[in-house]
């Protein structure tokens, strides 16, 4: 067997061995990176139900039907607070999103958002 035959296995075998020790961290990049999207979403979510629940308390609706509206739209587990005062109402909600469970130990994230909005109705 000439060397060249040699050196052409011993080559296919490193990149092997390099393939299986730098799949596993880009298989954990992956995951951190979805899971960044998931926090992404989950703080759009939060805004979206502090807007929403600030605009139906201020336009009249319901305070418990608003926030009913607001926990649909927050992240699961979410808490929705309205407090009104001064002629205004401010919404504030607060979730967490659970890391990627089992392999990785990336702890909870915590998101929030605060809205505000002019009570409506005769002066």
């Amino acid at each position: 067997m000439s060397s060249r035959a040699v050196r052409r296995r011993d080559q296919r075998g490193a990149a092997t061995a390099e393939l299986a020790m730098v799949l596993p961290m880009l298989l954990a990049v992956t995951v951190g990176l979805v899971w960044l999207l998931a926090v992404g979403a989950a703080q759009v979510r939060a805004v979206d139900a502090a807007r929403e629940t600030a605009r139906a308390v201020a336009r009249g609706d319901d305070p418990a039907a608003a926030v009913a509206r607001g926990e649909q739209v927050a992240p699961p587990g979410s808490r929705v607070r309205v407090e009104t005062g001064g002629g205004e109402v401010r919404v504030v909600v607060t979730g967490r999103v659970a890391g990627p469970g089992g392999v990785f130990e990336i702890p909870h994230a915590a998101v929030s958002a605060e809205a505000v909005a002019v009570l409506e109705g005769p002066p």
